[in-house]
This record gives structure tokens, sequence and C-alpha cells, in this order.
């Protein structure tokens, strides 16, 4: 079974049950904080580890989030750790906030830009997102100097890439095959 399969499936059943026990905003917020701690690769190199045992993960990670997590959450650590599927928690806990985003009718919008954008532009960029899909938008800005100008937009599928970085790999790469076509 695949990662996006076992990681649906395990979101799920949380989103349904935080949902009827009307723990959704804390549950969410746990999400939040375990894709946070998950961006550490020591945190998922600990997930992932086969020489670690199950109960002395389950210690860890009640150690580590015991306080700051609702029991829903507690709950399903303990779950996937028991079903061997601990590796996972970061991509349960992505699908459960987007799941949760999509029944607030809220659609996530990342933009990435060299530099920050001022706000008058993310209004912008915001209200037209808003406009074509026709909901409300959670707009998360990333500053990435490599890009070197220009912005790259990320909307639920869809991928703008107005980067300076992808215009001139786009011009190398034309160049490169514009010089092969002229050896043959």
């Amino acid at each position: 079974m695949n990662e996006s399969r076992i990681s649906v499936r395990y979101s799920r059943a949380v989103f349904q049950l935080a949902k009827e026990r009307n723990l959704l905003d804390e549950v969410d917020s746990d999400m939040k904080l375990i894709l946070e701690v998950s961006k550490d690769p020591d945190f998922r190199e600990f997930l992932a580890s086969p020489i670690i045992l199950p109960s002395n993960k389950s210690t860890i990670l009640h150690a580590a989030f015991g306080n700051s997590l609702n029991g829903l959450t507690l709950s399903l650590t303990d779950l996937l750790v028991k079903n061997g599927r601990e590796k996972f928690l970061p991509a349960v806990a992505r699908v459960f906030i987007g799941e949760t985003m999509e029944y607030r009718g809220i659609t996530g919008c990342q933009l990435t830009s060299a530099v920050r954008v001022d706000e008058k532009i993310i209004r912008q960029v915001t209200d037209l997102v808003a406009g074509i899909f026709k909901t409300k938008v959670e707009l998360t800005e990333n500053i990435d100097p490599g890009i070197i100008g220009g912005f790259i937009l990320k909307v639920s599928d869809n991928y703008i890439d107005a980067s300076v970085r992808n215009k001139l790999r786009k011009i190398r790469k034309g160049l490169s095959t514009g010089i092969e076509n002229r050896i043959v």
C-alpha cells in the first residue's frame, strides 16, 4: 500500500472523529505542530527507525508531545506505532490539515519569492485567488533567494512558475537544443 493511501485513510478516520467530538480546531492545531516538528530530519529518522522498539517510540512520542496534544491525536500516534505506520505521521498530518481547510472552505496558497513581498501585493494575490476559486484563501509566503527574482505561486494543484531561475533554465534548454540541432 502506498504512502498516500495510508495517510488518507488514517487522516480521514481522525478527521471524522474530531468532527463528531467537536475537536476539529484542537486536532488541527495538533497536526500543524506535528508537521512543524516533522521538518526536523532527526524526528523523521526517529519515526522511520526499525531499531527503536514500538513501545519506546510511543513512550518518546508521549514524553515529547504529551501535554501539547489532544488525547485523540495521541491515540492516533499510538495506533500508527502499533500498526508499524509511524513513519507516515507527517503525511497523515499534512492530509488532515488539507481536509480541514477544504471542510472550512479555505484554499491553501503558497507564494515563493526571492525577497519579502509587499502587503499590498499579497492582498492582491489573495483577492485574485479568492475570486478565481470562489473560496477564502490562506496564503503562506516563502522566501527563496535561489529563484533570483519573480515568483512561484502554488494554489491547490495549480502551479505558476514566473521565476527568473525558471526562465533562465528554459533559455539554457533552448540554447542547448538549438546547438544540438545544428550539429546533427
